[in-house]
This record gives C-alpha cells, sequence and structure tokens, in this order.
C-alpha cells in the first residue's frame, strides 16, 4: 500500500492510494495509528487531483547514514568505514511533495541534494540482530538528504549543515514493505532542471540495510515512526567539476524505483 498524509477541504487526513489517481481517507490520526492498525475509513475515496499531498508523515528521530556508498566514499578519496557513520538531522527540516526547499544566503551559500533511501520503523527495536532486521520495518520512502555543505565542513560535525528547516523532503508517500520485496535491489536517481546527476542501486550499499538496523538498534531504541536514511551514492555537486549547488528555481527530482518521484523547487 502506498499511504499519504494530505489535505482536503482545509482538513488533514491519511489514507492510501488507489490505482494512482484515488485516495481512500482513513480517520486515522497520525502515522502510528495506521502502523498499529487502527485504520477506520472516513469517507468516499477522493480523486488525487483534488488533494494537497503534506510530508506523509512527521517523524520525531531522523537516523543517517554517511558515507554508505562505495562509489561516494571513492569521489571524496577517503577509506571505506570499517562501521556504519551516524547522525541526525533535525525533525523540524521534514518537508513534502512539491513544497520548496528555501535558505538564508546569510547562512549558506552551498546547498547540496542526496537522493537517498529511507528506512520507517514499523515497532520497537532495540538490540535487533540481522536475521530478524526487516521484520521491524513498516515502509519505505525517497529522500533527499538537502545538506549545506560550507557548514557541514566547517562545523567539523553535520548536524547543522544537514538540519536546516526545509533540508529534509521526503514522500510522496509511504510505500509498505509488502510492496517491495527487495529493497537492496532498487535503483535511485536524482535529476536537477532534468539532469542526471546520481544513478546508481541500492545493491552498492556498503552496509545494508539489515546491518543499519541492527547497528543502530544496538546503541539506541528505534521508536515506530522514526525514519532512517540509509546514505547517498556518488555524484553528489560538492564533489564535481565544477561543483553545482542548488540555487533558486531549481526542480529537484529524487526517484527510487518502485517507491516513486519526490519533486521539489528551490525557492
Amino acid at each position: 500500500m502506498k499511504w499519504s498524509k494530505f489535505i482536503y477541504k482545509n482538513q488533514t487526513h491519511y489514507g492510501y492510494v488507489i490505482n494512482h489517481n484515488k485516495i481512500q481517507p482513513t480517520e486515522a490520526k497520525d502515522i502510528l495509528d495506521i502502523i498499529k492498525g487502527n485504520i477506520v475509513f472516513s469517507s468516499d475515496q477522493i480523486n488525487i487531483d483534488k488533494i494537497k499531498i503534506m510530508a506523509p508523515f512527521q517523524p520525531k528521530t531522523i537516523v543517517c547514514v554517511g558515507l554508505n556508498y562505495m562509489d561516494h566514499c571513492g569521489e571524496q578519496n577517503i577509506d571505506i568505514p570499517k562501521s556504519p557513520v551516524l547522525f541526525s538531522k533535525q525533525p523540524d527540516s521534514i518537508i513534502g511533495h512539491l513544497e520548496e526547499i528555501k535558505w538564508s544566503t546569510k547562512v549558506t551559500n552551498q546547498v547540496d541534494y542526496e537522493v537517498e533511501l529511507g528506512l520507517v520503523i514499523g515497532k520497537v527495536a532495540r538490540n535487533v540482530n540481522e536475521e530478524s532486521a526487516m521484520d521491524y520495518i513498516f515502509g519505505y520512502v525517497p529522500a533527499n538528504d538537502v545538506s549545506a555543505r560550507d557548514l557541514q565542513f566547517k562545523d567539523g560535525q553535520w548536524f547543522r549543515g544537514k538540519s536546516l528547516d526545509t533540508f529534509c523532503p521526503i514522500g510522496p508517500f509511504i510505500v509498505t514493505k509488502d510492496e517491495v520485496k527487495n529493497p537492496q535491489e532498487l535503483s535511485l536517481k536524482c535529476r536537477i532542471n532534468g539532469v542526471t546527476y546520481q544513478d546508481s542501486n541500492t545493491n552498492k550499499m556498503i552496509f545494508s540495510i539489515k546491518k543499519l538496523i541492527s547497528f543502530i538498534s544496538h546503541s539506541f531504541t528505534l521508536y515506530p515512526g522514526d525514519l532512517i536514511l540509509t546514505g547517498t551514492p556518488d555524484g553528489v555537486g560538492y564533489f564535481r567539476e565544477p561543483q553545482i549547488f542548488l540555487k533558486s528555481g531549481d526542480k529537484v527530482e529524487i526517484e527510487i524505483e518502485k517507491l516513486g518521484l519526490l519533486e521539489n523547487t528551490v525557492g
């Protein structure tokens, strides 16, 4: 199923997508109701062109994985990490499909794009082994780990440069795990103004999805509705010659096989 959060007639709803063109609303109050299966249908189906799609959920915790593609390490000329490199993004950085990515030029002038597969946690995970790790996933979501490179490298740690408001577009939908037979074999792309800059596959991850969930859960507890961003492949703007950074008016497209297309403009 594809789950959506949307506005219809000035009210916010959660519902699932039917045949790409209709939404079935529910009375769910948040994503936790959906994850728990507390689903009561609230009204008739709505044509999808009559709604405003929002970010499909609002995680309280965003755990990010850095340097998780071998080719991304290669473009930086750095060693492959021996264990996952973790950082976080501020939850208020979340925006949805068709919303604007914005920032102040007084804060940053080097804003970059990063296509990433997002994992939505479906149940409490603590000290999970790799063999059972996939049982803790509710679904998947396309994500863009927007990054202010000047802040990231000046600060010496990544939180501020990754966490500016609007710097975590996700969506348009959460796709439940039953719709994705093998999340470790998904093509993922990032296009800017129609030009492809990132084109890779999740089979090139250094640390698999199972490994990431197990590793993270042995460090701290994951809860239903938490979001894990699993890393980006090569092709980011900072390491290109010449460098490429996002600018006002750009259209950014994040596309992941079986999950859909996330589109945002730069304000």
